[in-house]
């Protein structure tokens, strides 16, 4: 019987092939959409955990005042090399310590010159920032200890100032310095905050602080924790030497900041599953919008075909056979519109995942959901029209003209 049915249902559409279309296309909009943007934002949300796993595993930033970025205070006096001997002598819990400076400086080279930003640092960075190198060599212990004049440059530096040329052996200069560029990292592209993680020069510390910056200070403190150590003890570790090293006392507020990159990875992957959801909430309101049209094409067919219904019933048709015939009609609409909105759903999502520069994760559940969300849709909106046309009255339908 309900093979009949199906048959019936796919044949009335076939009737009004452009009415049908029409139809399905606000199902098919709703379910692409819905697909499209939760497959984008699962990217998107990969694309933060691996950037901040890129980072460095087990990484943690120590800067002064109490946030990072923009709005730390500017009354929180800045660290010195001795706030990190303490910390590497002290707390036997890390695997490298690197404390770091850093400065906008413009870079040139002959008649080529580039605005870019100097990161002054120790032979530590490299491995705990997970930093390689593709040519050359990282600057050693030694340079950092004596302040050597030599360099480590990223992609972007290289090709604004040497294009596809070797930059190993050839000095820049940077403001006052001239340092030898000794190494070129591997290319790492944009930062989750849009930052060109390539666009940056590395030189030793000491050399930075003598020659570009003019101080003593240390801007920010990276540690890299040991595997199987608790971040937590890390975190308590740090902050109770920083306040003795402070003279905090315990009525005092801290001055500076511990941040687990764990932590950001959370809040961002957080933020982005967010809003992801809340615009699958918004695209989802389209399949309620399709399904309405569903349900007025249906108390047209209904109104059309009233002579049909009447007949039917006449003959011996029982109620639930008509309910039945509308209700498959509705279905087999919304179910072809979710079928052809996933296609289409799937096909965008590649193409706007690599316009984007974000992984396609394709998300079997989300696809089965939609396509069961607009089954429903089916369901809900045409049983209303189904049922009014099982309740005619077949002498009243037969009159109809």
């Amino acid at each position: 019987m309900l093979g009949n049915v199906l048959l019936l249902a796919l044949r009335e559409l076939r009737r009004n092939v452009m009415r049908s279309f029409l139809t399905m296309l606000g199902i098919i909009i709703g379910v692409a959409a819905v697909i499209v943007l939760v497959t984008l934002g699962g990217g998107a949300t990969r694309q933060v955990t691996e950037q901040i796993a890129s980072l460095g595993s087990n990484l943690m930033m120590i800067t002064p005042g109490k946030r990072m970025g923009p709005g730390q205070s500017s009354s929180a006096p800045l660290f010195k090399m001795a706030d990190v001997e303490a910390i590497q002598s002290e707390i036997p819990l890390f695997n490298a310590v690197a404390p770091m400076s850093s400065s906008s400086v413009t870079v040139i080279l002959a008649n080529e010159n580039w605005a870019t930003t100097v990161y002054g640092t120790t032979e530590q960075y490299f491995p705990l920032s997970n930093r390689r190198i593709k040519e050359g060599r990282a600057f050693t212990a030694g340079d950092s200890r004596i302040g050597t004049a030599v360099c480590v440059i990223g992609e972007t530096v290289r090709q604004k100032l040497f294009g596809q040329q070797s930059p190993i052996g050839n000095r820049i200069r940077l403001s006052k310095l001239s340092c030898e560029v000794i190494g070129l990292l591997e290319a790492k592209g944009q930062s989750t905050m849009g930052t060109d993680q390539d666009d940056v020069v590395v030189i030793p510390l000491r050399t930075y602080q003598r020659r570009v910056a003019g101080n003593d200070d240390v801007t920010m403190i990276q540690v890299s924790v040991k595997d199987g150590c608790p971040t937590d003890r890390a975190k308590r570790s740090i902050a109770r030497l920083t306040r003795a090293r402070r003279h905090l006392s315990s009525s005092q507020d801290d001055n500076f900041n511990v941040m687990d990159m764990k932590e950001i990875a959370t809040m961002l992957s957080g933020t982005t599953r967010m809003m992801t959801a809340l615009l699958g909430a918004v695209a989802a309101v389209s399949l309620l919008v399709g399904g309405i049209g569903i349900m007025n094409i249906m108390l047209v067919s209904v109104t059309e075909r009233t002579r049909e219904i009447g007949t039917r019933l006449a003959i011996g048709a029982l109620e639930r056979e008509v309910l039945l015939q509308f209700l498959v009609e509705a279905v087999v609409l919304s179910s072809f519109g979710g079928l052809i909105g996933i296609a289409l759903a799937l096909a965008a999502s590649v193409g706007l995942a690599g316009l984007l520069q974000v992984p396609f994760v394709f998300n079997a559940p989300i696809v089965l959901v939609s396509f069961l969300f607009s089954a429903a849709v089916g369901v809900v909106f045409g049983y209303f029209p189904a049922r009014k046309a099982a309740r005619m009255n077949p002498i009243e339908a037969l009159r109809h003209e």
